[in-house]
């Protein structure tokens, strides 16, 4: 699918079929959750392409300080999703067992 033609289409459009098959397996917001932390792991593999092309003249080691902000906060922003789901699951699990 071209890029015309995603934008304007939300993410139930562009996902539906991801988000179907996650949301019948898990449930729907854990099923949201795990796409979410899909296009987060596609954000993370794009910035780190970006990474090994893009670094600084000053320091040739190491990318951008911009890189390495948005890197650390897709991965963190991964880590509280990751976190909302282990608590999901166990409050689910605590009421099958009550």
């Amino acid at each position: 699918m071209g890029e015309e033609q995603r934008q304007g289409r939300s993410v139930f459009q562009q996902r539906q079929e991801e988000l179907e098959k996650y949301e019948f397996m898990m449930g729907t917001s854990r099923g949201r959750l795990a796409v979410t932390l899909d296009l987060l792991t596609e954000a993370l593999v794009l910035v780190g392409q970006h990474e090994v092309y893009c670094r600084s003249a000053r320091a040739p080691e190491q990318p951008p300080m911009d890189i390495r902000l948005i890197n650390e906060g897709l991965g963190q922003a991964k880590e509280l999703i990751q976190s909302v789901m282990e608590e999901l699951r166990a409050q689910r699990e605590q009421r099958a067992t009550e």
